[in-house]
């Protein structure tokens, strides 16, 4: 809420300041007659729209740099939170899957497994025997 109270705090005095800008160049071109009254003079004019033009690029800079560095942090972070989320649900269906039914699942299918070998060797033998006689 106060950023967006300062940025109008700023966008309002820069409106203001290009308003007495713009009255000023029209004063000096001699389209307006200057009041005597109720004038003010800003001295160092030049000086001090260049020193404003030098601090705006320096802290254009600065925020560039500050952004920058905002969104290379924030990718690497990103980048290892997800790394470590990874590793903790791989990890987690690792032990999910390792129970004791499963060492007796494999012993069934081994045993299966053996036994249709052998039933192929014995097939094969008896082929072999048919093609003997």
């Amino acid at each position: 809420m106060i950023y967006f109270i300062l940025t109008l705090f700023f966008v309002s005095l820069i409106g203001i300041v290009l308003m007495i800008g713009r009255k000023l160049s029209l004063i000096k071109a001699g389209r307006i007659e200057a009041q005597t009254e109720g004038t003010f003079e800003i001295p160092y004019l030049k000086e001090a729209q260049h020193l404003t033009v030098e601090n705006i690029k320096k802290y254009e800079h600065m925020t560039l740099v500050a952004l920058l560095r905002f969104y290379v942090q924030s990718t690497n972070i990103l980048k290892e939170t997800y790394r470590r989320i990874k590793n903790n649900i791989s990890n987690t269906i690792k032990k999910s899957h390792i129970n004791p039914d499963r060492a007796e699942i494999s012993k069934l299918l081994k045993m299966i497994s053996n036994y249709t070998h052998r039933v192929k060797e014995i097939k094969h033998k008896i082929k072999e025997e048919e093609k003997s006689l």
